[in-house]
């Protein structure tokens, strides 16, 4: 019986930008009690730099450096493999070191220090999976330095992916938190969009929320959206999902219908929400009335998804 490579499932909103895999974590490697040591002295072996949230960037890609002479420092995280290719058989190994500051140092041949938001479309395949995935696990470690059980400190092992705590030897893993996103249409197949109260601007997006324990993502989607915009939903219909590492969370899009059109936002999380039709969301968001999720997000994914194509957003004057 031939064989064949595995086929690639993509989901009904496409490859979003964060959402994009180019990297073996190698769970299996990260268990060697030595495995820094192995891959310290190998020539091939890249480190991946972030201070404060943010990496270097040299033009569109992620700056991957050589291994420095002191190491890889006090937590080093193994972020995995590339997926070989014809430079590198084998492929590379890459780890992350995170620093207490920008360094000036390592801004080498035009090299910047940027956050994930302010670079994520421009990053291809491999450097969009890195910067992720080190965005997620750095803001685990930061936040989760003492046992929960005992409050001891802990400490990292397993490649970075555990961290022991030395006092009742349980093991504690990076966590991610599940959280629903809906395109909401009614009869005239207008959508729903709403304004949280935390933000600045007249910005409009799909409604959200996390997910409740002991819920199924169907019933999360109907549970936020009756919260937020006082709207009965049915027919919840999964489309595709991306990290959202800002800190641990992983956006589930679904689409869901309505016959009942008149909303009440809560004033609490939400201050408004408007139904648009696709006309009026065009013409909205191109004056500058309103302006809507980023690019990066599965929001906009969403929202272009029901528009039928990209919407143009204004031209944005350059600052003096």
């Amino acid at each position: 019986m031939s064989s064949s490579a595995p086929v690639a499932v993509v989901p009904p909103l496409g490859l979003l930008p964060l959402a994009r895999t180019a990297v073996d974590r190698g769970s299996d490697r990260r268990v060697a009690a030595d495995l820094f040591e192995q891959i310290r002295t190998n020539p091939a072996t890249r480190v991946m730099y972030m201070a404060g949230g943010k990496a270097l960037i040299n033009s569109t890609e992620v700056v991957l450096a050589p291994v420095a002479e002191t190491g890889f420092g006090d937590v080093p995280i193994y972020l995995g493999r590339t997926l070989a290719d014809a430079q590198e058989p084998a492929g590379t190994d890459v780890v992350l070191v995170t620093l207490a500051q920008e360094d000036p140092l390592l801004e080498i041949d035009g090299a910047r220090w940027a956050s994930l938001r302010e670079v994520a479309v421009l990053l291809g395949e491999l450097d969009a999976a890195l910067f992720v995935e080190a965005a997620a696990v750095s803001n685990w470690h930061a936040a989760h330095t003492h046992c929960p059980r005992c409050g001891a400190a802990t400490v990292p092992e397993q490649g970075g992916w555990v961290r022991r705590c030395p006092q009742d030897n349980s093991q504690h893993f990076p966590r991610t938190d599940p959280a629903i996103i809906v395109a909401i249409t009614d009869p005239q197949d207008r959508i729903l969009l709403g304004s949280a109260a935390a933000w600045k601007g007249n910005r409009y997006s799909t409604l959200a929320g996390f997910v409740e324990p002991g819920e199924s993502l169907e019933a999360a989607v109907i549970r936020e959206v009756a919260e937020e915009s006082g709207l009965t939903v049915h027919s919840p219909q999964y489309l595709g999902s991306q990290p959202w590492p800002f800190p641990c969370s992983l956006m589930l899009g679904f689409t869901a219908r309505t016959e009942d059109t008149a909303t009440t936002p809560d004033g609490v999380e939400i201050s408004d929400v408007r139904w648009f039709t696709r006309e009026e969301l065009g013409e909205a968001v191109a004056s500058g009335e309103i302006t809507i999720a980023s690019g990066i997000s599965i929001a906009r994914n969403l929202i272009e998804r029901w528009y039928g194509g990209p919407i143009t957003e204004p031209e944005v004057e350059a600052q003096a």
